[in-house]
């Protein structure tokens, strides 16, 4: 089995994209074949309402027609057998690069019927990773989780109930004091980030190898 992992963050060695390399590590443990892919470093766009992938008898029906960098990673995703997509949040959603890959990704897919029907020649594992540097409390006191819950929920129309992972309160900086950021301690944070965010790479080992079983 092929685990794919997508990292939508535009970092490549902060949360993010450390949870997706735990995951990738825990496929790997139980015997699959990984790859990471950045978001950031592809030329793409989000969808072009071209309808070329609802083109009854088209050449690209049921698949993105749009040819740019994100057409190998669109290519790669049906022979593998599961994918994670891990992003941070911005403005109370993922980033808007993981956002246009998932326009693309999933709408070739969507058939327009009634109730909507799946294109995807078979099933898909699929785990999705948000993390974020507010506290459980607050993501939950302003809904984030259901904000989100419509994405999970198009996810599991296409490929089949996703594994989700919240990871909260992470840190933004290495250095709080070069940014205006009086809202956070960042003591507390310093703390948090060396005990529970271990626990949480654990979390995201856990998933890769359920997600490759």
């Amino acid at each position: 089995m092929k685990v794919i992992a997508v990292n939508g963050s535009p970092r490549k060695k902060w949360n993010t994209a450390t949870l997706l390399d735990h995951a990738l590590e825990g496929a790997r443990s139980v015997g699959a074949e990984t790859e990471l892919v950045h978001l950031y470093d592809l030329d793409f766009k989000g969808c072009h309402s071209c309808f070329g992938c609802k083109t009854v008898d088209g050449p690209s029906y049921g698949h993105c027609a749009v040819k740019d960098g994100l057409r190998p990673l669109l290519e790669a995703v049906p022979s593998a057998g599961a994918l994670i997509l891990g992003s941070p949040i911005y403005c109370m959603q993922a980033t808007g690069e993981m956002r246009s890959f998932y326009e693309r990704l999933i709408f070739p897919y969507l058939e327009y019927a009634d109730p909507p029907r799946s294109l995807f020649p078979g099933k898909l594992k699929v785990g999705l990773i948000y993390d974020m540097g507010m506290p459980e409390a607050m993501a939950q006191k302003i809904g984030l989780e259901g904000a989100l819950a419509l994405s999970t929920g198009i996810t599991s129309v296409i490929f089949g109930q996703p594994e989700v992972l919240f990871i909260y309160d992470t840190m933004q900086f290495d250095d709080y004091s070069k940014y205006a950021a009086a809202r956070f301690d960042p003591v507390k944070k310093k703390q948090r980030h060396d005990e529970v965010f271990p626990e949480d790479c654990k979390k995201a080992f856990a998933m890769g190898a359920r997600l490759a079983q």
